[in-house]
């Protein structure tokens, strides 16, 4: 891991996921599975966990926000979105409630355990760059 992607990672409230993010980890995950299901998917997992509560989701728009509610408090976006048929993108955006202007490495870590339980239930295209 470079120093930049270390900064980044520890040293900020904030961690996304793109297609090409300059940290391998937080590349956006790719699923043979419709938006649907992974909407549903994602759904389940926040109503089913305590730790989390749902703020709103918009099926049409591919997003579902979410809040974390128990541990560190933190705000997430999820994106699922249909790029092909069978090929379903999504991406997280979490930020985390904190006085301090960095969370050391907790949004990743979250992330981390989202992608974690999605490539369980999904099934997973590896990216071939």
């Amino acid at each position: 891991m470079s120093f930049r992607q270390t900064i980044a990672r520890y040293f900020s409230d904030h961690a996304e996921t793109n297609d090409v993010h300059i940290d391998p980890s937080l590349q956006t995950h790719y699923y043979k599975t419709t938006s649907e299901k992974g909407i549903n998917m994602l759904e389940n997992l926040f109503q089913s966990d305590p730790k989390y509560r749902i703020n709103a989701i918009s099926k049409d728009r591919g997003e579902i926000s979410s809040a974390i509610v128990k541990g560190k408090k933190a705000f997430l976006v999820a994106t699922v979105i249909m790029v092909r048929p069978y090929r379903t993108a999504i991406d997280f955006s979490v930020t985390t409630e904190s006085m301090l202007p960095v969370d050391f490495g907790y949004s990743y870590k979250v992330i981390q355990e989202l992608y974690s339980y999605a490539d369980k239930e999904l099934p997973l295209i590896e990216n071939k760059r």
